[in-house]
């Protein structure tokens, strides 16, 4: 499979809320560093190397970014890169980012927002990227506590015009009810991926019902998460990849978005080679018998 002339538009589209994105976007994690990201030590990766990921992110269609404020490494920070790149934005761009966990300067990470602090998380993405509102935010949670207080602050942010939608990341059936009780909820991202959170398979099927999207992350890099792919896969995706003439990483990407059109994928990558792979994994067509084969492989946890 060519990548040379394979647009993100090959994906199919879905609305969160009333914005339409096309379902392969591009994860911002990994611009601000080589190797693992997320972490004090990070390498900063070349300042031009990650702007020009952006920007031929969007001539390949890409028109849905997943940032966040703490994505950042020492001398770069994702949220800068993404305005640097971006700005003036196509008017279809839709950045979507994530409030909840900090980090200090130094890059360690600090205790989860209070309700009263997530103002200045939101104000702090609008700084970062120039805007006057952010198109969708993400409150990420970490545990099975009530969420109703910490979603009520970032509602009333939306009400108040900084917030157009509003999404959960690491969220489970119960905290989307329970968010969705509050504001309309356009998204819930959670680790998913081949192998990775079958028990989440249900979840998925649950939120296609509501009209929520699914935003898988660590979809590729797997058990890896943010040090990124292992490079060793089943034996058997690989053998499915030859067939089709395409990386492991793309059969990932496709059997995820297989999972329902309202599955949108957002694999990250600071390298433009696989920004295009990524995009034209969108266009793959697997078979009913390679479904088969990965979703035994997805069940039995590799």
């Amino acid at each position: 499979m060519t990548t040379e002339t394979i647009t993100a538009a090959a994906s199919g589209t879905w609305l969160l809320g009333d914005l339409p994105v096309n379902r392969i976007g591009l994860g911002a994690m990994r611009l601000p560093q080589t190797g693992e990201a997320l972490v004090p030590h990070a390498v900063p990766r070349d300042r031009d190397q990650a702007i020009g990921v952006l920007r031929r992110a969007i001539e390949l269609g890409v028109n849905h970014v997943d940032t966040a404020a703490f994505y950042f490494s020492p001398l770069r920070s994702a949220n800068e890169l993404i305005n640097r790149a971006l700005a003036p934005y196509p008017h279809d761009l839709v950045i979507t980012t994530k409030v909840g966990p900090g980090r200090d300067p130094s890059g360690q990470w600090q205790p989860h927002a209070a309700p009263e602090q997530l103002r200045g998380q939101v104000e702090e993405n609008l700084r970062q990227l120039g805007r006057d509102h952010l198109d969708v935010v993400n409150l990420r949670i970490v545990g099975t506590d009530s969420i109703a207080e910490r979603f009520g602050a970032l509602a009333e942010l939306r009400a108040a015009g900084l917030i157009r939608h509003l999404g959960l990341s690491n969220v489970t059936p119960a905290q989307l009810t329970e968010a969705r009780a509050i504001a309309p909820v356009v998204c819930v991202q959670n680790l998913y991926g081949i192998g990775v959170r079958p028990d989440q398979d249900a979840f998925v099927a649950s939120c296609r019902q509501q009209g929520v999207a699914f935003v898988p992350f660590y979809a590729i890099a797997g058990a890896g998460r943010q040090a990124g792919a292992s490079g060793s896969d089943h034996p058997q995706i690989v053998e499915i990849a030859r067939t089709h003439g395409v990386s492991p990483a793309q059969i990932r990407i496709a059997w995820t978005l297989g999972r329902g059109p309202h599955v949108l994928a957002i694999p990250g990558t600071g390298d433009p080679d696989h920004l295009a792979a990524n995009v034209a994994a969108g266009a793959l067509g697997l078979t009913d018998e390679d479904l088969t084969l990965l979703d035994t492989l997805h069940h039995a946890g590799s």
